[in-house]
C-alpha cells in the first residue's frame, strides 16, 4: 500500500489473501466497494472476499460492523484528507499549482467518486454525514487560504472555493467532444485567476 496521499484500491486489486492485513488495509477496500456499488456493495462478506481473507480476520481490527463502519467514516474525514492537504500547503508549489495539484490527486485517486458514495450514504448515517462535513470544512479551508494567499479578499475566495468544490463533486457529464482534460483545466482558470 502506499502510504501518506493514497486514497484507495480498487476492488479488482484488493491486497492478497494474507493474515497481516492491516486495519488501513480493510478500510481502503471498504472505500473501494462503497466507491463502485454504493453502502448495498458494503457487506463483511464482500469486504472479505476482496480481500482475499476470512471473515474472522476482520475481527482482528474491528469489534463489529458498525464499529467498522465508524472507523470508515473517520478514515474519510482525517487519515485520507489530512496528509494530502498537510503536503501541498507545506510545498513550494504557488497556491494556484497548489490547487491544480489538489484536483489532479482527486482526479487521479478517483476521490469526487468516493466523496459522492459518502454523500449518499450521509443521507441515512450520522457519523458519515459529521464525516463530510469534516471532510468539506478541511477542503473549503484550504481552497480559501490558497485563493487569498493568490490575491482574493476573503468572502471572494470562500465563493470560488465552494464553487471548486461543488465542481468537483458534479456529476454532470461535459458536451459531447469536450475533453474532460481542457474542461478541468479551464474551469481551474477561471475560477482560481483573475
Amino acid at each position: 500500500m502506499e502510504s501518506g496521499l493514497s486514497s484507495t484500491v480498487s476492488v479488482e486489486n484488493a491486497v492478497e489473501s494474507r493474515a497481516d492485513l492491516a486495519p488501513r488495509d480493510w478500510l481502503e477496500i471498504g472505500q473501494a466497494l462503497l466507491k463502485s456499488g454504493g453502502l448495498r456493495a458494503l457487506k463483511l462478506r464482500s469486504l472479505a472476499q476482496a480481500a482475499g481473507a476470512s471473515t474472522g480476520s476482520f475481527y482482528h481490527h474491528f469489534k463489529d460492523f458498525d464499529g467498522y463502519h465508524a472507523a470508515l467514516a473517520s478514515y474519510f474525514a482525517e487519515a485520507q484528507i489530512d496528509p494530502l492537504l498537510a503536503s501541498l500547503t507545506a510545498s513550494d508549489l504557488a497556491p494556484v499549482e497548489r490547487i491544480r495539484a489538489f484536483a489532479e490527486h482527486v482526479r487521479d485517486h478517483d476521490m469526487s467518486q468516493l466523496a459522492l458514495a459518502m454523500r449518499a450514504w450521509a443521507k441515512s448515517d450520522a457519523r458519515a454525514a459529521a464525516a463530510i462535513r469534516e471532510h468539506d470544512d478541511k477542503v473549503m479551508a484550504f481552497l480559501v487560504e490558497q485563493l487569498t494567499a493568490h490575491g482574493f479578499d476573503s468572502v471572494e475566495a470562500g465563493i470560488r472555493g465552494y464553487a471548486l468544490l461543488a465542481v468537483g463533486l458534479s456529476e454532470v457529464h461535459p458536451v459531447e467532444g469536450l475533453d474532460r482534460g481542457v474542461l478541468r483545466n479551464g474551469l481551474l482558470t477561471l475560477l482560481c485567476e483573475r
